[in-house]
């Protein structure tokens, strides 16, 4: 078992910044691949970014690539998502999610791979 808290979420504007962490707890979180999802009210949810266990490798959705960059610290136990040039369309309740059980560049997009996930935190982004 994993426990993930999302936090750094807010209202902001157009072209701001934002910084999301995810602080894991429970076991080692070095045997986990993070992914960080996002889901608008009556929209499924969407992949944004992973990161592999070890930081090294990182993928990102299109929409967001130049403008998000996810990290991880192990020894803190924590991921990040900054997220740089915020638009209005960014608005979303943003989710991490934790897979111990598949190699990282196995269908890192997919819910379905992801077997822990935080309780959200929002982002609001104003025009």
């Amino acid at each position: 078992q994993v426990q993930l808290v999302e936090s750094g979420g807010g209202l902001v504007q157009a072209g701001a910044s934002l910084r999301l962490s995810c602080a894991a707890s429970g076991r080692t979180f070095s045997m986990f691949n993070m992914g960080w999802f996002r889901q608008v009210p009556g929209k499924e949810r969407e992949f944004v970014a992973a990161i592999s266990r070890r930081g090294t490798e990182t993928y990102y959705a299109d929409s967001v690539k130049g403008r998000f960059t996810t990290s991880r610290d192990n020894a803190k136990n924590t991921v990040y998502l900054q997220m740089n040039s915020l638009k209005p369309e960014d608005t979303a309740v943003y989710y991490c999610a934790a897979d111990s059980r598949f190699a990282f560049n196995w269908n890192y997009a997919s819910e379905g791979k992801y077997d822990y996930w935080g309780q959200g935190t929002q982002v609001t982004v104003s025009s």
